[in-house]
């Protein structure tokens, strides 16, 4: 596992030890930020079930001027923290250890805001319209924010979700990128 490109790219990042996690394929990775970008000037980026955090590195790493990083799991934490140490940016990270509606309701009651919001929960834990319908209702997305939701092929987001469009979705493997931008209006 790697960053793929930008400042930070070629560096390796450590894995989340045991079984507990789904790292998201450096292949994924790639294809997901080539679906959104694949280059940033500026913003931020939430990764609500961030593993390892390869994914907020990637995004620090391709522009974005910082990440927050929420994971429950106490050896993903601590894995988060070892790679983020790697990129020598520690300010560009902010690190939560809690459950992810826990950290919906705080970005809300501290009015955070966010450009990007990353949902790659567990895939037998998936509660993605759900979570969809917090960030909408808290507000938690900048104007033209997106959200991008990985899910597995047993799970299929709709294009009509209430509150967004669905901009692109696609399949790798049996991985799904779904990628939304709510309705404004």
């Amino acid at each position: 596992m790697r960053v793929v490109s930008g400042k930070f790219g070629s560096r390796n990042l450590k894995p989340v030890p045991g079984s507990k996690t789904r790292p998201t394929t450096d292949k994924v990775k790639e294809s997901l930020f080539n679906m959104i970008g694949p280059f940033f000037n500026g913003g931020s980026f939430l990764d609500l079930y961030a593993g390892s955090g390869s994914v907020a590195i990637e995004a620090v790493s391709r522009g974005f001027d910082s990440a927050v990083l929420v994971d429950h799991q106490y050896l993903a934490i601590k894995t988060i923290k070892e790679n983020v140490k790697m990129t020598k940016e520690m300010d560009a990270f902010r690190i939560y250890k809690m459950d992810s509606d826990m950290a919906l309701k705080r970005f809300a009651d501290q009015n955070d805001k966010f450009d990007y919001i990353f949902l790659d929960p567990p895939y037998k834990d998936q509660k993605m319209v759900d979570q969809l319908n917090i960030i909408k209702e808290k507000e938690l997305l900048n104007d033209d924010g997106i959200v991008i939701c990985e899910t597995d092929d047993n799970v299929v987001l709709k294009d009509d979700v209430e509150g967004y469009d669905m901009v692109k979705q696609k399949k790798y493997g049996i991985t799904i990128i779904s990628i939304y931008r709510m309705k404004r209006g």
